[in-house]
């Protein structure tokens, strides 16, 4: 069971550390010199922002999302905690605010997508490069429904 609250500048190491262990589990497809650019760029960034966190009773942070204007920016979940509800109640949470949910996920990032179309995102259009002019085309998703 977790709970959700907001981030602090505090919770910045723990947050980068989910970050690179969900990275290093599902995003194969960036290059070695690139996670450590965004990771750089993350870690100035993600102290100044209002992060939602998931976490365990105990106080471990599990999880985070970063929501901005109806768009979810950033979702990632600690490895150890995939398939196990984290990402669905981040993403409720967000779908209580913004009903009309939008998103983005990585291409080649085959689970990624498959979780947000099993929750009722459906595709709404494709760009070559990600927001930074990288090379990792990036799929625009916006939720329907439940499926």
């Amino acid at each position: 069971m977790v709970q959700l609250r907001s981030s602090t500048v505090a919770d910045t190491a723990h947050i980068m550390a989910i970050w690179r262990n969900a990275v290093e589990a599902t995003h194969f497809f960036v290059a070695p010199e690139h996670l450590v650019e965004i990771e750089a760029e993350l870690r100035t960034f993600f102290p100044q922002v209002a992060l939602t966190l998931a976490v365990e009773l105990s106080g471990n942070i599990v999880g985070f999302m970063y929501l901005h204007q109806g768009h979810l920016e950033a979702l990632f979940v600690d490895a150890d905690y995939h398939s196990k509800c984290i990402g669905r109640a981040l993403i409720g949470v967000a779908l209580a605010h913004y009903p009309q949910l939008t998103t983005d996920v990585n291409e080649q990032n085959v689970q990624a997508l498959a979780f947000y179309q099993r929750l009722g995102f459906v595709r709404t259009g494709r760009s070559a490069l990600d927001g930074q002019g990288r090379a990792y085309p990036l799929l625009h998703l916006r939720y329907l429904s439940p499926p």
